[in-house]
């Protein structure tokens, strides 16, 4: 891998002189959670924290999306930088100080830590803006969980024209503290939501023959669905269908019309997703069939595959090697099965995603709280690192030589 000639020292000091003021704003977003496309409070904390600088800002009518764009002197490249900022739906409980203050809301994946480093590496580029030999797009994007925020940002026109090269960090407690991780290709899964409702025939419990009970056939469903994934799937093209949640019945002794079940599908490829959808048709439908019933299924899709390009995933890891040493960067040796729906802009412009390990201080990462958990709790002193890795990767963008 060879070397890239960027500004290491003054980045790494940039990341630095901004960890108090991202610090402060991280806690302020924790503080006050907001779920989906719409996030007033959230958005108006951006405003504030990127007011007096030279940006272009761009606003959508799908969400309350920011796009923040600083031209330099030069007409070159364009680089994007995408923060995600909408929280979960989930009590929080971990005692801090700051802890959400909105009932049923927690920034339990990090987002507040990834506006915060955005808009740090905001002002650090900004002030160093006659430098810049071309364009830097800031993407302060709502609605990543679950809601296809990204994807309204696209059709709302605000990332056009499309860059020549994208980047996203993902803060994660379950990766060594201050190390990059990345790889190119696949890096998270595709995601789809499965519902199926099994129709029978209602009747006495005592009378299990005079009806058509639901009930064993959602059982028989379920297992059926995981002998699909191990003998239909190749082993080398992962997908895993989890169901998370089954409904039937009101009471003990009445065998209920129908019943329900919701899950999950993931795949890390178009093709395996194709042969999971119909498998998973084929198998609900056959079953129920075959018990006298009826089965509806509906898949809802997701999140595309999130696809890292190898030249932005190389660009990245030189990036964190020349900020941070050759113990900076970790190439992840399998993809993960989550999802991201920063996946819509990889699909559009040659990109990459990459973690930054932030497990607490005295933590072992391999066992601390993971993202999505309500005691979710990160070592913020990392985010100096991740202005740090904002600031060089728009440079580097800006800079390097790209085949693109």
């Amino acid at each position: 891998m060879t070397a890239i000639r960027i500004d290491s020292e003054a980045w790494r000091a940039a990341g630095e002189a901004g960890l108090e003021a991202a610090i402060d704003l991280r806690r302020a977003i924790h503080a006050e959670p907001e779920i989906g496309l719409d996030l007033p409070k959230t958005t108006a904390k951006v405003r504030a924290a990127l007011a007096g600088l030279p940006l272009e800002i761009r606003e959508g009518g799908s969400t309350s999306g920011i796009v923040a764009i600083l031209r330099g002197p030069a007409n070159g490249r364009t680089v994007l930088l995408r923060g995600d900022m909408d929280a979960l739906p989930l009590e929080e409980d971990t005692g801090l100080p700051f802890a959400s203050q909105h009932q049923g809301a927690m920034h339990a994946c990090g987002h507040d830590t990834h506006v915060a480093m955005l808009a740090g590496a905001a002002r650090a580029l900004c002030e160093r803006r006659d430098n810049l030999p071309g364009t830097v797009v800031f993407m302060f994007q709502p609605g990543e969980e679950g809601w296809h925020g990204a994807r309204f940002m696209l059709e709302d026109g605000l990332i056009d024209p499309l860059p020549d090269v994208a980047f996203a960090l993902h803060i994660s407690p379950n990766m060594p503290r201050g190390v990059f991780a990345g790889r190119t290709g696949p890096l998270l899964a595709a995601s789809d939501t499965l519902r199926v409702r099994v129709v029978g025939a209602g009747g006495h419990a005592s009378m299990p023959h005079d009806a058509v009970d639901p009930v064993p056939i959602l059982c028989e469903i379920v297992t059926a669905l995981q002998t699909l994934v191990t003998r239909r799937v190749p082993v080398f093209e992962p997908a895993v269908v989890t169901v998370a949640h089954i409904s039937a019945g009101t009471t003990s002794n009445v065998i209920p019309e129908d019943g329900r079940l919701l899950g999950t599908i993931r795949t890390l490829s178009e093709r395996t997703r194709a042969i999971v959808h119909e498998g998973v048709r084929r198998v609900a439908e056959n079953i129920a069939a075959a018990y006298g019933a009826k089965a509806e299924v509906e898949i809802e899709y997701g999140f595309p595959v999130t696809v890292c390009d190898g030249r932005v995933t190389d660009l990245a890891a030189r990036t964190a090697k020349a900020l941070f040493g050759e113990e900076g960067w970790m190439t992840m040796p399998h993809p993960m099965m989550g999802a991201e729906d920063f996946s819509y802009v990889l699909q559009k412009a040659p990109g990459a995603m990459v973690f930054l390990g932030a497990a607490p201080e005295g933590g072992d990462y391999r066992t601390c709280c993971a993202l999505h958990s309500n005691r979710m709790v990160l070592d913020e002193q990392v985010m100096a690192r991740g202005i740090a890795m904002h600031c060089a990767m728009a440079e580097a963008g800006l800079t390097a030589e790209l085949d693109l």
